[in-house]
């Protein structure tokens, strides 16, 4: 079964916490995170972008110049891509980027990014995380004594506006709770911080 060290808030250890193997403890499936992440990140896309075609641009409705006898490369149209103001060449239109990806792949991508922070050292469970006004100081002292000075992701049981609003100035260091946890978050900070209620919930969720 795969342990990481209890902590409170003051960075205290208070002895060893048992993870589920079930969802901290699996073989990670780089193919799983993969397909995720790129899946994520083409959902997140706009598709808004838009461009004229030659079609589209307004004017050159008339021959510049005559076909011969200038001296000059033929034109048809002053409108055209290599004409300043012309038509852009397989121009950009509106498009839905969005990609499906199967649960189960989500399920085995989600437990395999968990798994990896374990093995790589980079999860700290805390018993809980208290605050009782919306005060950065108090995160920030938090992180001081656990020893955090990278990017970090803390994970809660549930929406805490408290400690959302508390961490939210701090920079690298964003807050997530188990409905709203995604791969790509995971992947993209170095230290995760997960509340020992956030990590059963985690098993009820995903085991």
């Amino acid at each position: 079964m795969p342990n990481a060290v209890l902590y409170n808030m003051e960075g205290k250890e208070l002895g060893n916490y048992e993870l589920n193997a079930a969802v901290f403890g699996i073989e990670p499936n780089k193919t799983a995170i993969h397909t995720v992440v790129v899946s994520y990140l083409a959902n997140q896309r706009q598709g808004t972008q838009s461009a004229l075609t030659r079609a589209e641009v307004r004017g050159g409705g008339i021959k510049p110049w005559r076909q011969k006898g200038t001296g000059r490369a033929r034109q048809g149209s002053i409108r055209s891509p290599q004409w300043t103001g012309g038509g852009v060449v397989f121009a950009p239109k509106p498009r839905d980027y969005r990609t499906s990806v199967n649960k189960k792949v989500k399920k085995l991508a989600l437990k395999s990014a968990l798994s990896a922070k374990v093995l790589d050292n980079e999860i700290l469970v805390l018993d809980s995380i208290a605050v009782e006004e919306i005060k950065t100081k108090t995160i920030a002292e938090m992180l001081k004594n656990l020893k955090v000075d990278t990017k970090a992701l803390i994970v809660l049981p549930e929406k805490d506006e408290k400690v959302y609003r508390s961490a939210k100035n701090i920079p690298g260091v964003e807050t997530s709770f188990v409905g709203a946890l995604n791969v790509y978050e995971l992947l993209k900070h170095d230290k995760l911080i997960i509340t020992k209620d956030a990590a059963e919930k985690l098993v009820e969720v995903y085991a």
